[in-house]
């Protein structure tokens, strides 16, 4: 079975048109595959929110082999319930961790572990 594509929520710009209408700002947390993980299609404008329900569970994110054939995941990362993590900021760009065909990998211990993944709007950062 083939990982679940997660859908990525586009940031409204610096200046929206204003007034917003209601749940216009609104994320939507999705709860993670646990048996083959989960991808999203990458720019490298996208920061990766995580937030754990009860009890404690784990996270890994997959790399992918750089041009030196290095891969170092990010192995099991502890949540402890109810916590809230963030993981971004040259990562979803970075060589060793998108793969050849554009994707980052998700996987969770448990379906409490949910993601939203947010593109930050086409120009930013410049």
């Amino acid at each position: 079975m083939a990982a679940t594509v997660i859908t990525v929520q586009q940031l409204l710009s610096p200046f929206p048109v204003t007034p917003l209408t209601a749940n216009s700002a609104d994320i939507t947390f999705t709860a993670l595959t646990v048996t083959e993980g989960d991808t999203f299609v990458c720019t490298g404008r996208e920061v990766i929110l995580i937030s754990n329900g009860t009890g404690t569970n784990t996270l890994t994110i997959s790399s992918a082999d750089d041009a030196y054939g290095r891969a170092e995941d990010i192995t099991a990362y502890s949540l402890a319930e109810n916590d809230f993590s963030v993981f971004g900021v040259g990562l979803t760009n970075a060589a060793g961790y998108k793969t050849s065909a554009g994707l980052i990998k998700m996987t969770p211990s448990s379906a409490e572990v949910k993601a939203a993944v947010l593109r930050l709007p086409a120009g930013y950062p410049n």
